[in-house]
């Protein structure tokens, strides 16, 4: 049997990623009449969440919308291929500066911008042109080019995966300090004056790592509590958050309380009256006639 119109559209689209490939073959050998919820079960990730099904749901009419969701989403001036490879880029730069490597960092973030500064998709330049057309390219070097035409080809950079593999220790306690307000230059600076031992730290980081099961969820595990310390203006360390793993979930930031002011007086509020009141030092509440603009919020510690 010959492909439809919408088939041979999308089929002829060589920009498809692999997983979009996936689930359009998929999608195409599946048979017969679908219900609503299979249909919509089939539908997913395919096309606008916001999509309702009013009619049955057929495999060309399934097939209809995953085309005009592909259009739509693949318009002209789409950069999407640009800004995720701009993405990895700038998180192996980061991967890299945590190693302490020199120039790469830099060659990382050059090649990033010229992707996210191009007017249009890397992936057309590299299906026009191939491998020689991204090298052409202001800010893009061999060796970014190369892994350019790799995420075009398989949706992933390796060496990226390497990299986060091999510094999940030191991205923990980096991030650990980061929460503290400490930048990596600075912490590098206070490793290199012995103000900060960093050795101290590889051990519980590892422990994290090993018990959060992720370099994600151990940051996850430290933001969480950074935020609840910091609101209660308390001291933390690697191993707090060893102590506080079994109520991670149920650890919650310190209630701001902010409570109103005029002239450096306390104010109240009458339910009954509908109405503000200073409150003077003697005790004596004054009928608040100003402008409620003119009312002073401060936080209560």
């Amino acid at each position: 049997m010959g492909k439809g119109p919408h088939e041979r559209q999308i089929c002829s689209r060589r920009r498809q990623t692999p997983a979009y490939k996936e689930n359009v073959r998929s999608l195409l050998t599946r048979e017969g009449e679908r219900s609503h919820s299979q249909g919509i079960e089939v539908f997913q990730g395919l096309a606008s969440p916001s999509l309702l099904f009013k009619r049955p749901v057929t495999r060309s009419f399934l097939f209809e919308q995953v085309f005009v969701s592909y259009n739509e989403s693949n318009m002209p001036g789409d950069k999407k291929t640009n800004i995720h490879i701009a993405k990895i880029f700038h998180e192996i730069a980061e991967l890299l500066e945590l190693e302490g490597v020199k120039f790469k960092p830099a060659a990382y973030r050059k090649a990033a911008r010229a992707l996210e500064e191009m007017a249009e998709d890397i992936a057309d330049v590299y299906e026009r042109e191939g491998i020689k057309g991204i090298q052409k390219m202001k800010g893009i070097g061999k060796s970014t080019a190369e892994k350019i035409e790799e995420y075009i080809k398989k949706d992933a950079i390796r060496y990226q995966k390497e990299l986060q593999d091999k510094t999940a220790i030191r991205q923990i306690i980096a991030h650990f300090f980061k929460s503290k307000g400490i930048s990596l230059e600075e912490l590098k600076e206070n490793a290199r004056k012995k103000a900060i031992v960093y050795s101290r730290y590889t051990a519980p980081a590892k422990k994290l790592l090993e018990l959060a099961g992720s370099t994600q969820k151990a940051k996850e595990a430290i933001d969480k509590v950074a935020t609840w310390a910091n609101s209660r203006k308390l001291d933390y360390a690697i191993e707090t958050i060893f102590k506080k793993w079994l109520e991670l979930d149920r650890l919650k930031p310190k209630e701001i309380v902010k409570k109103p002011f005029y002239d450096g007086h306390p104010m109240v509020w009458s339910d009954t009256k509908q109405r503000w009141f200073v409150v003077r030092g003697g005790g004596d509440w004054l009928e608040f006639a100003g402008d409620e603009k003119d009312i002073e919020w401060r936080v209560i510690k």
